[in-house]
């Protein structure tokens, strides 16, 4: 249970620091671009990846998906945190898990029990009255939320497909893909220097290897959690997604006094309602 927790506290930090690097008018993209020069690191020496040991068959084309959409989701993730707050991001983040789902049904033609069926349109419901502006709020950037949970989910399908591929270890394959996000973000920041006239400040190296780290220590610990729940990983799935959702809000509400709207907050509480239901339907 420790290493499910810290997974969480992990994922919510990320949050945290990309939302207190706005008061120094940090850049997202190049802290996005430091954060994988920590992740890399910290993936070669705690788990002595073998590149020799991808060959031809390894599925390159999945990992170059993967590295090219990561740092472009991370972008808008960034985005959404700044304009549509911590609580609802995280949220978003966590209702991605139904992109998969239905992908399974839909091209996959995986069955669906009630539970899942449900689960879906709870899930769906959810994130109507989660991305509801306020009345007072004219600001209401909800396609940013909306691209993190399609983008998430996209790269949570790719990544399911890696993890197929058994003969290369998956953290290898995490590697490279890191290696490959490392390089897009690069270009990124390169492109926003010379067409946006940006400059690279040393203020957002500090921020993208503390977002490197603990976004690091949120996947470490994820899979040491699903070691130790190895037997019912449905656990793992749901303490996960429930927790970030659940300590997102109130980190969001009370210390950055983010404005939830009673919908908002039904929005948020039907999210935990789909979460359990998919939950459920993994016991079927």
């Amino acid at each position: 249970m420790l290493f499910l927790i810290l997974s969480i506290l992990c994922s919510v930090i990320v949050g945290i620091i990309f939302k207190i690097s706005r008061k120094y008018n940090a850049n997202p993209s190049q802290i996005i671009s430091f954060n994988y020069v920590a992740a890399i690191a910290l993936c070669y020496f705690t788990f002595s990846p073998d590149l020799n040991a991808l060959d031809n068959n390894a599925p390159i084309e999945i990992y170059t998906a993967v590295g090219i959409l990561l740092p472009i989701v991370f972008l808008f993730l960034a985005l959404s945190i700044k304009f549509m707050g911590i609580a609802k991001t995280d949220a978003a983040q966590r209702l991605s898990l139904f992109i998969p789902i239905l992908a399974a049904w839909l091209l996959f033609n995986e069955a669906f029990n009630t539970y899942k069926v449900i689960g879906v349109l709870v899930g769906f419901a959810a994130l109507l009255f989660i991305l509801r502006k306020p009345s007072d709020n004219q600001e209401n950037k909800w396609i940013y939320p909306a691209i993190v949970l399609f983008g998430f989910g996209v790269v949570d399908i790719l990544f399911k497909k890696i993890a197929l591929y058994t003969v290369v270890p998956y953290t290898t394959s995490l590697f490279f893909v890191f290696l490959i996000a490392f390089a897009v973000s690069i270009i990124i920041v390169v492109y926003k220097l010379l067409t946006n006239k940006e400059k690279l400040e040393t203020k957002n190296i500090p921020f993208g290897i503390l977002v490197g780290i603990f976004n690091f220590c949120n996947i470490l610990f994820y899979l040491k959690a699903h070691k130790a729940f190895a037997e019912n990983p449905s656990t793992v799935f749901a303490g996960m997604n429930m927790g970030v959702i659940v300590l997102g809000t109130i980190v969001g509400a009370y210390f950055f006094k983010e404005k939830l709207s009673k919908i908002n907050i039904f929005g948020l509480f039907l999210a935990l309602i789909a979460i359990v239901f998919i939950f459920l339907s993994q016991l079927q």
